[in-house]
Order: C-alpha cells, then sequence, then structure tokens
C-alpha cells in the first residue's frame, strides 16, 4: 500500500514539473509575437506587390487595346472619306 502512495506521488511530482517546464517565458512570448507581427508585415507587402503588378499590367493591356480602336476607327474614317 505504501507503495502505491509513493508512485502516486512521483507520477503526479513528474506530471506537475513537465507542464511547467513546457510553457512559453515572456520573453519568448514577446518574440514569438514580434516574428508574426514580422511575417503578417511581410505577407501584406507581398501582396500588395502582387496586386500593383496585376493593376499595371492589366492597365498596359488596356492602353493597347484603345490605341487599336483608335487606329481603326481612324482607318475606317480615312476609308470613307477618300474620294472614288
Amino acid at each position: 500500500m505504501k507503495i502505491l502512495r509513493v508512485l502516486a506521488a512521483t507520477v503526479i511530482g513528474i506530471g506537475l514539473s513537465a507542464g511547467a517546464y513546457a510553457q512559453n517565458t515572456p520573453k519568448q512570448d514577446m518574440k514569438d509575437a514580434g516574428s508574426a507581427t514580422k511575417d503578417a508585415g511581410k505577407d501584406a507587402g507581398t501582396a500588395a506587390k502582387d496586386a500593383g503588378k496585376s493593376i499595371g499590367k492589366g492597365a498596359k493591356k488596356a492602353g493597347h487595346k484603345v490605341k487599336e480602336g483608335t487606329h481603326d476607327a481612324s482607318q475606317k474614317v480615312a476609308n470613307k472619306t477618300t474620294t472614288k
């Protein structure tokens, strides 16, 4: 019976000490929070950069289409106004 009490006390003691060891310190929590903030900033910057590139590509494509349309329209007008 005495062995059972000693064994139970040992298991409880090991469990409590292992649980306390696994917890982060406040200093480590601050480091983790800083790293998470830095990573989030990098992700946001990358997303903004990618969006800017996409917008620029779309604007360039639209500009080219407008140029082509203007050229085509001017050719049609020129063809209609030529004297035969």
